[in-house]
């Protein structure tokens, strides 16, 4: 599983013109979910996510997490983080999980998502054509990919 996280002065996403997510502060998260991925990976990354000191205190340090600030978020499903660029010009997505599989995870991050930081996030639709923008802040933005946890 990977996940780009962005921190944000304001994020959204629109679907068809219509606007289905709509934040200020907060996080934009972007989800990459591969075949390998089980519980152990969601548990593991909404943990770290939710925890992650990346907002800053009274004196502008980055000590404060999302749950610390009560800033809202966006979860995106976006297969193509597990693009695979290694050979010729156009990504393999051989490692993206199908819908069948994908969804039922991307599902259970959202509601884990939800237990550890405490409060609903906002959503994009899976699969769907998404115009997502933000207004990144600082900028920080932090990839983690929990087949690699450092």
């Amino acid at each position: 599983m990977k996940a780009v996280i962005q921190r944000v002065a304001e994020a959204s996403v629109t679907i068809e013109e219509v606007r289905v997510a709509d934040i200020k502060a907060g996080l934009l998260v972007l989800i990459g979910i591969e075949d390998a991925d089980t519980q152990d990976d969601i548990d593991w990354l909404t943990a770290k996510i939710a925890n992650l000191r990346i907002f800053g205190d009274a004196n502008d340090v980055m000590n404060l997490s999302l749950k610390d600030m009560g800033g809202d978020m966006i979860i995106v499903s976006q297969f193509t983080l597990q693009a695979n660029t290694k050979k010729g010009n156009r990504p393999s997505y051989i490692k993206a999980a199908k819908p069948d599989v994908a969804i039922p995870m991307y599902e259970a991050f959202i509601k884990q998502m939800e237990t550890e930081i405490g409060k609903k996030v906002q959503t994009g639709q899976f699969g769907a054509d998404m115009k997502v923008a933000l207004l990144n802040d600082g900028p920080v933005t932090i990839v983690i990919d929990t087949k690699n946890k450092e």
